[in-house]
C-alpha cells in the first residue's frame, strides 16, 4: 500500500477497515486523469466526533459507553449513513464505513455525501428502556452535526426502525420541531418509506439478476449460499427464492445450515424468530467447521454479515461464479485479487447494497414534501436506478478492463471529487 500521511489517532500497524478502504483508493487513482490532484480529499474524513454515552442502568449504576459519528465528504449534499450498535465497533471501522458511503451514494448518484456512526455496546445486554436512554443520550450528544440538509442517520447493525423513532423524537425535543427528514428508516407512522425495510435486500436481488445475466447463469435453479439472515440476507434469500433459485446454504452467528436441494426460506425465517438463529433448523443439514461454509460449491454467493469476512485464508477455498457483497467491505483487497485470479465476477458493496441508501434518498424526498408514494411506485425506482448504476460500471469496467469494484471507485470517485473541483476551497 502507498505510504499515507496518517492521522496520529489511527495506528499504522494495525488500520482496520480503514486501511482496506485505503488500498481501494491506491487502486482507482491511476484512472482519476487530472482529478486525481484532489484525492486526498478521499482519504481524510471531513469531520470525526467521538462522544462518551452515560446512562443509568436499570439497576442504578451508572454506564458509560463510547459513540462515534463521522462525516467523509460532504462534497455532493448532506451526510448520509447508518448507526450500528456492536461491542466490536472502532473508529477505524466507522471511518472506512462512512467513506464507503461517501463512494455508494455517488455511484447511484443520489445527492447524499458519506457519513457513519456507531456505539460500542452489545444491544442484546440492555433492556427496552436501557436502549431507549442510550439513543436518546447518544442522539444529543451527536445533535450539534446531525440534521435534514446536514446529515441524515439511518438503521444499521443491530439497529432499527425503533431506534430511528426514539432519535427522530430526540432530535424534536432538542430542536423545539418536528423533522421527520432528520433519520430515514422510519415507521411509516412517523413518515418512513414503503418499501425500505426490504430495500437493500431488493436491491442486492436486482444486481445479482443483472451480473447473471451478464454471466449467463439462470436465476431458475441456481444454487444459492448466504452469509447473515438478517433484514439484507434474509430479505434477498426471499426474492431470489421467489423467482426459482435454490438457497442451499445459510450461515449466521449460531451457525451453518446446508440442503442441497434448496432449503425451505419461510420455514427458515419462522425458526429464526422463534430461536433467534438458524442453527438447529430442522429441515437441513448442520456443519461444525464454520469455515467449511466458503467451501459449499454454488452459483451465486453473498456475503450478507460482517466486514471482512472473505479474506487471503479463506479466498482460495470459495468455489462460486458470482459474488453478492450484500455486507459492507466483507472482501479484503488481498481476498479481491485471488478471487478475480479464479474469474469469480464481484459485485461490489458500493454498488450491490445501496438499495438501502436509495429508498432512504426516496423516504428524504417524501418527508420533505409531505408526499409519499406507493409501494409499487417505490420498487419500480429502485429498480430502475440500480439497473442504470449497474449497467453504467459494467460499461467501465468493460471500457478499462478493471473489476467491478475499481469501476465502480473510478465513477464514483470522479463524481466527488468533480463537484470538489468546481467548488473550490473555501477560504
Amino acid at each position: 500500500m502507498t505510504n499515507h500521511a496518517l492521522p496520529s489517532y489511527l495506528n499504522a500497524d494495525d488500520l482496520g477497515p480503514w486501511g482496506q478502504y485505503l488500498k481501494q483508493i491506491d487502486r482507482v487513482t491511476p484512472h482519476l486523469g487530472g482529478l486525481s490532484r484532489w484525492v486526498e480529499t478521499l482519504k481524510r474524513p471531513k469531520r470525526i466526533l467521538v462522544v462518551d454515552v452515560p446512562i443509568e442502568r436499570d439497576d442504578g449504576t451508572i454506564a458509560h459507553y463510547e459513540g462515534y459519528r463521522v462525516q467523509h465528504n460532504m462534497s455532493r449534499g448532506p451526510g448520509k449513513g447508518g448507526v450500528r450498535f456492536h461491542q466490536d465497533v472502532t473508529l477505524s471501522e466507522v471511518m472506512a464505513l462512512s467513506a464507503w458511503m461517501t463512494v455508494k451514494n455517488a455511484a447511484v448518484n443520489v445527492p447524499y455525501g458519506g457519513a457513519k456512526g456507531g456505539i460500542r455496546v452489545d444491544p442484546k445486554t440492555l433492556s427496552k428502556g436501557e436502549l431507549q436512554r442510550l439513543t436518546r443520550r447518544y442522539t444529543s450528544e451527536i445533535s450539534l452535526i446531525i440534521g435534514p440538509t446536514k446529515d441524515i442517520p439511518a438503521p444499521d447493525v443491530n439497529t432499527n426502525e425503533q431506534v430511528m423513532a426514539w432519535m427522530m423524537d430526540s432530535y424534536a425535543m432538542i430542536e423545539g420541531n418536528l423533522s421527520t427528514g432528520v433519520v430515514t428508516g422510519k415507521p411509516i407512522s412517523m413518515g418512513g418509506s414503503l418499501g425500505r425495510r426490504e430495500a437493500t435486500g431488493r436491491g442486492v436481488f436486482v444486481t445479482g439478476r443483472e451480473a447473471a445475466a451478464k454471466r449467463g447463469v439462470a436465476i431458475q435453479g441456481a444454487r444459492i449460499a448466504i452469509q447473515g439472515f438478517g433484514n439484507v440476507g434474509g430479505i434477498a434469500a426471499n426474492m431470489f427464492a421467489d423467482a426459482g433459485a435454490k438457497i442451499i446454504a445459510v450461515q449466521d452467528h449460531t451457525g451453518t445450515v446446508v440442503h442441497q436441494g434448496g432449503l425451505n426460506v419461510a420455514e427458515l425465517h419462522k425458526h429464526v424468530a422463534e430461536t433467534g438463529g438458524v442453527a438447529g433448523f430442522a429441515g437441513a443439514e448442520a456443519t461444525q467447521d464454520r469455515d467449511s461454509f466458503w467451501g459449499i460449491e454454488s452459483d451465486i454467493l453473498v456475503p450478507a454479515a460482517l466486514e471482512q469476512q472473505i479474506t487471503a485464508k479463506n479466498a482460495g477455498q470459495i468455489r462460486t461464479k458470482i459474488i453478492l457483497e450484500g455486507a459492507n467491505g466483507p472482501t479484503t483487497p488481498e481476498a479481491d485479487d485471488i478471487l478475480n485470479e479464479k474469474d469469480i465476477l464481484i459485485v461490489p458493496d458500493v454498488l450491490c447494497n445501496a438499495g438501502g441508501v436509495t429508498v432512504s434518498y426516496f423516504e428524504w424526498v417524501q418527508d420533505f414534501s409531505s408526499f409519499f408514494w406507493s409501494e409499487e411506485e417505490i420498487n419500480a425506482r429502485l429498480t430502475r436506478i440500480m439497473q442504470d448504476a449497474f449497467n453504467s460500471v459494467w460499461e467501465v469496467s468493460q471500457e478499462k478492463k478493471v473489476s467491478l469494484r475499481t469501476a465502480t471507485f473510478i465513477l464514483a470517485c470522479t463524481r466527488v471529487l468533480a463537484a470538489r473541483e468546481v467548488r473550490g476551497l473555501y477560504p
